[in-house]
């Protein structure tokens, strides 16, 4: 399998050396995710599961060790061209969509390939393609504030695809909506995932939006407590599962019961 993610003992301080105050928010931390896979990533607050999101989506740099991502570590990428392979090789689902709302849904999901100076072509043709897959062609002309919230999340979702990246990030995607729009945004991130063969990590506190990954990494005082493969099972079995392991790491156990 194509290893698109290679996280290598990574540790992660914050404060100033020999002093008291010294935080370790990552503990010698190691994974990889392989192209095609659906991975969560659940932890209580402080665990460190959020400070992961944030090195390997190079926000934020590790202490020590390593994030190779297609085969580049980039920690060697220099400050001028983070940027760059931040929009060629990283797509990102905001809890909050982080649309513009002077552009139309089109120019949002072509925003990434401007910014790259795609052919303009080749722009309007993956535009429609991506919106025909996620079923939101109809809306291309249309503005964020015309559209509904459904629709805002799967143009959300169209953005962070448009520019073929080797890896989707998400924190907390579901985190300020309400059930009927979270399951919505879950099943296009499950259908970018198994029908267009897209990379997923995301970054959950609530058991019901972890049951639709296929492998859940549990973190606990900066390190990986614990891991589930959902392999064969129902989701409904694997949200069973989680709830269980979440008890013993002291995450959000008491959500809804999945339907």
């Amino acid at each position: 399998m194509t290893k698109i993610l290679k996280i290598n003992n990574i540790e992660k301080y914050y404060g100033s050396k020999g002093k008291s105050n010294i935080t370790k928010a990552l503990d010698n931390v190691s994974l990889e995710v392989n192209k095609g896979e659906f991975v969560g990533i659940m932890g209580a607050s402080g665990s460190g599961k959020t400070t992961l999101l944030n090195c390997i989506s190079t926000i934020d740099k590790v202490s020590a060790g390593n994030i190779i991502i297609n085969d580049k570590d980039i920690n060697q990428i220099n400050d001028k061209d983070i940027a760059k392979f931040r929009r060629e090789n990283l797509g990102f689902i905001f809890q909050d969509f982080n649309l513009l709302d002077t552009l139309t849904i089109e120019e949002n999901i072509a925003l990434a390939l401007t910014i790259n100076r795609t052919d303009v072509g080749d722009v309007d043709d993956r535009v429609k393609k991506i919106a025909k897959e996620l079923g939101i062609f109809e809306i291309l002309k249309k503005f964020p504030y015309e559209i509904s919230g459904g629709q805002k999340q799967r143009c959300a979702c169209a953005r962070a695809l448009i520019n073929n990246p080797k890896l989707i990030l998400a924190d907390e995607p579901t985190g300020a909506l309400d059930s009927k729009s979270a399951k919505m945004l879950l099943e296009t991130i499950r259908k970018m995932n198994e029908d267009l063969d897209a990379t997923i990590l995301v970054v959950t506190h609530d058991p019901f939006s972890a049951s639709y990954s296929k492998r859940i990494l549990f973190f606990q005082d900066g390190k990986i407590f614990n891991e589930l493969n959902r392999g064969a099972k129902t989701r409904q079995q694997f949200y069973h599962e989680i709830i269980d392991v979440l008890s013993l790491v002291g995450g959000d156990a008491d959500a809804n019961e999945i339907s």
